[in-house]
């Protein structure tokens, strides 16, 4: 452990001199990926000087009870080394979990694509329950979100919505949402009482800086239309509304949330950037999952990952085979423990891999 823990002090040491070099200060994408980089090794070393600490007062604990010349102090010698034990092992399981090795993903923004799947008006109104969810849950983690483009349910809620948000690690949480949600209950249109069953599609699109994608606007064509659905007279009658085309990909983007259209391209070409990353990612997430197969973070955009039953009061997270009987909190955006237990089945394979023993 210490071994490891002065590695990377000595990383965290060549971070520090290099971030104050005028030649990196000038280069944004190399100053903000270092910047980033301090900030994760300054909390390892941080928690490693603490460490020393406890092993020094276990090391002056053990010595003075081998010496055994005070009663009195080898009692509370005794009592000092007990306690640093305890915070010893606290201490060496948070490093490891800390020492693994973090997905440069992770502290992005990204870009969330809600779609209804099977059910009808009851998927679209899913969908907005999830939006909703999604929306109270950034703003508990003081995250910025901003609506992109929407096309509403015809009883409510919405056949597709995309939104932004922005913050600290955003996608290292919300990666874990991308799948299909179901939901089981009775419908607002249903006379009889009847459960049905019905599925929403949540992606979560890493935001793609400019740096990260070479989108050259020439690759590109430019679709100018008046915006659908409810809206002013000035926003259904104006050539607001964008929809782009990656002609090389084939891959699309639209938006028609602002009257501005200059605003609405500025949005479409963010989720064009987007979607071509994701796109990238994916080829890379298939290659390692090959190598490794992973419980929680699957590539496979089909596959049913949670289930909100009302009836029950319960909401069942399959990859992990957590059961929680706490619907209306959970629908009200308090998703924290179920990401916090993903995080953590995810930190635990990644541990086995990497040989160490929890």
């Amino acid at each position: 452990m210490l071994e490891r823990l002065n590695i990377v002090k000595q990383r965290f040491d060549e971070v520090s001199d290099l971030i104050i070099q005028p030649d990196i200060i000038t280069d944004q994408k190399r100053y903000v990926k270092l910047n980033k980089e301090y900030k994760d090794l300054k909390t390892i070393v941080d928690k490693g000087e603490e460490y020393k600490i406890v092993l020094s007062r276990i090391e002056e604990a053990k010595e003075m009870i081998d010496d055994g010349s005070d009663a009195e102090m080898v009692e509370l010698a005794e009592i000092q080394l007990e306690e640093a034990s305890e915070k010893l092992e606290k201490l060496e399981s948070e490093i490891k979990y800390m020492l693994i090795p973090k997905d440069p993903e992770d502290a992005k923004d990204v870009m969330v694509e809600i779609r209804a799947g099977t059910g009808g008006d009851e998927a679209s109104i899913f969908a907005g329950d999830l939006y909703r969810m999604y929306t109270k849950y950034c703003s508990d983690k003081g995250w910025k979100t901003e609506l992109v483009d929407v096309s509403e349910g015809t009883s409510g809620g919405f056949k597709e919505v995309i939104f932004s948000v922005s913050g600290d690690d955003v996608y290292g949480d919300l990666k874990f949402e991308a799948g299909v949600h179901r939901v089981q209950r009775v419908p607002q249109t249903e006379t009889q009482g009847r459960v049905h069953t019905s599925a929403a599609t949540v992606m979560v699109l890493p935001e793609a800086e400019e740096f990260d994608v070479e989108l050259d606007m020439k690759d590109v064509k430019i679709i100018r239309t008046t915006s659908t659905g409810p809206g002013g007279q000035s926003v259904n009658t104006t050539y607001s509304a964008i929809q782009l085309k990656h002609i090389p990909t084939g891959i699309e983007a639209k938006c028609q949330d602002q009257k501005s259209q200059h605003k609405n391209l500025e949005k479409a070409i963010k989720v064009l950037r987007s979607r071509l990353y994701e796109a990238e990612l994916a080829k890379k997430q298939a290659e390692d999952s090959a190598k490794r197969k992973s419980m929680v973070s699957s590539g496979d955009r089909s596959a049913k990952i949670r289930t909100y039953n009302y009836p029950q009061g319960r909401v069942t997270e399959h990859r992990i085979g957590l059961t929680l009987y706490d619907l209306n909190n959970i629908i009200n955006g308090d998703i924290h423990k179920i990401i916090e237990e993903l995080k953590l089945a995810e930190n635990a394979e990644k541990l086995k891999e990497s040989g160490e023993i929890l």
